[in-house]
């Protein structure tokens, strides 16, 4: 039977005793989503690539201490989450301005075509653009809550607060989101 065939636990167990190409095609599996969890928390493509290696290092060397291997995918994400956290708290002490904030772009949108799906696109790309203007720690809540899907509980445990502590911090940078929002409008 090929590896492509094979269930993600029976891919495991193959890592586990050491096949590297079972390790590839998990890493084939899940590089692209765990590429972008890292491109959204510290906003730089290579340095993004390079978390996302890193983490997929790490879990293949902690492999034993994963209790259930159904539930690999969220533990690697959880790892990819940390780490990328981690590296954009240490990288942000310098401000370093990006490029594309530095250069503006000029470009004709105005080709005659005026569908909800561009308008759809527009107010995702300007809600996103506008999450990048906010305080640090509420980029990072807003995107695990509202991008990344996780709850309450799960943000607590990863951004090291507490409970009430977490629900005023997303509840305070959703109403600053939406005041910049209100602002570009």
């Amino acid at each position: 039977m090929t590896l492509t065939k094979l269930n993600i636990e029976q891919l495991i167990e193959l890592c586990k005793s050491g096949k590297q190409s079972a390790q590839l095609e998990v890493y084939n599996r899940y590089y692209k989503a765990m590429y972008n969890v890292s491109l959204r928390i510290v906003k730089d493509s290579y340095e993004a690539e390079d978390i996302m290696q890193d983490s997929f290092l790490l879990a293949f060397t902690k492999l034993d201490s994963l209790k259930d291997v159904k539930i690999f995918g969220a533990w690697l994400k959880r790892i990819v989450i940390n780490n990328s956290i981690y590296h954009y708290k240490k990288n942000s002490k310098y401000n370093n301005v990006p490029l594309d904030d530095v250069i503006y772009k000029v470009e004709d949108t105005n080709d005659g075509i005026d569908s909800q799906h561009e308008f759809t696109n527009l107010k995702v790309n300007q809600v996103l653009e506008t999450m990048k203007e906010l305080k640090e720690n509420y980029q990072i809540c807003l995107n695990l809550h509202l991008i990344e899907g996780y709850d309450y509980e799960e943000i607590c445990e990863i951004m090291n607060i507490s409970h009430a502590n977490c629900r005023t911090m997303i509840s305070r940078a959703k109403d600053s989101l939406r005041k910049k929002l209100e602002l570009v409008a």
